[in-house]
């Protein structure tokens, strides 16, 4: 008999045992699908995260890390439309500008040629064609260069590059402050430019519309290895290469006017850039004292520049001498 109630009692602690360890397995599972669960959500989550950052990291406009697609201004021309051209197409003489509206050098060939060239253009014997670079956000930091030479070509959209090239240079803040890394700040100079300050303009603006031409332009001016900015050629010349004869806006005007004629003192287009480019002796006496970031290093092998130079880290800036101006 108690043989019996033992066997019974054994088979029932069988069973028991069996039954728990089946709970257990099942519990087991339960918890490994909750994990899996859970670790399917975390990843889910985290790549929502990343291309979340990636979206926000494109900016504005389409723009990637890449720089987005590249529109170039309306009627840009030349290479890869990377130059916005001022003054008549047919223009017998072309001079070739290369600048950083960062720049100080650039400012100081401005304001020195400004009025001469303009009065070439007007005159249809000079047409000129800007290439914009970001020169100095590369060597100080910052985004002004680059955000200025997009507004400048979206003012060219508008058909305004010209006044308002010539507003961003008169109002062009110290080369260590990044004033025009603000798009608030360009928006507001556009007010100086009757009829510029359109919700097309600015739109382009604050979308970035043309920074990935701008950084194509960058692009091309690294390439060219010029050494700074500015860069000035006369029908592919370099027009500052001459430190025995430095050029003056009186001989700029003296040699596209008799270019215009076929005089003996016309240009000859090169159709390539000259492979010297120094400043004249008065840009390079003032160069030591227009920028607080003077350097005169530059690459090695590099075309010479009149200006900032593209050397990293520093930049070297020079101004066109008084005389220079005096002789307009």
């Amino acid at each position: 008999m108690n043989d019996g109630a033992n066997r019974d009692a054994t088979k029932r602690s069988a069973r028991e045992r069996l039954q728990a360890e089946r709970e257990r397995q099942k519990a087991k599972d339960k918890r490994r699908r909750t994990l899996v669960v859970s670790a399917a959500v975390v990843g889910v989550l985290g790549l929502a995260a990343v291309v979340g950052l990636i979206a926000a990291n494109t900016g504005k406009g389409g723009s990637s890390a890449k720089g987005g697609p590249l529109v170039a201004p309306s009627g840009a021309t030349g290479k890869d439309a990377l130059a916005i051209q001022a003054g008549k197409p047919e223009a017998p003489s072309t001079l070739t500008v290369w600048e950083d509206f960062r720049c100080p050098a650039c400012k100081a060939f401005e304001t020195n040629y400004r009025d001469t060239i303009h009065d070439l253009e007007a005159k249809g014997l000079l047409k000129v064609e800007y290439h914009l670079v970001t020169l100095i956000d590369g060597n100080m930091g910052g985004t002004g260069s680059l955000r200025s030479a997009n507004a400048a070509a979206c003012a060219q959209d508008g058909a305004k590059f010209s006044p308002y090239h010539d507003v961003l240079f008169e109002n062009q803040p110290e080369e260590t402050n990044d004033a025009y890394g603000k798009n608030a700040k360009l928006l507001e100079l556009a007010a100086k430019v009757q009829g510029l300050d359109t919700p097309e303009f600015r739109t382009c603006v604050q979308d970035g519309t043309h920074d990935s031409w701008v950084k194509k332009s960058q692009e091309a001016f690294r390439a060219g290895k010029f050494r700074g900015t500015p860069t000035v050629l006369l029908d592919g010349k370099d027009i500052f290469a001459d430190q025995a004869n430095p050029l003056t806006p009186q001989k700029l005007k003296e040699k596209v006017e008799a270019a215009g004629k076929g005089g003996p003192g016309a240009a000859k287009p090169s159709g390539s850039p000259s492979p010297s480019a120094s400043p004249s002796p008065s840009q390079a006496s003032s160069a030591r004292s227009a920028s607080p970031s003077a350097s005169a290093s530059a690459r090695s092998g590099s075309k010479t520049g009149s200006g900032t130079s593209s050397s990293g880290g520093t930049s070297t800036t020079s101004s066109t001498s008084t005389k220079a101006a005096s002789d307009d």
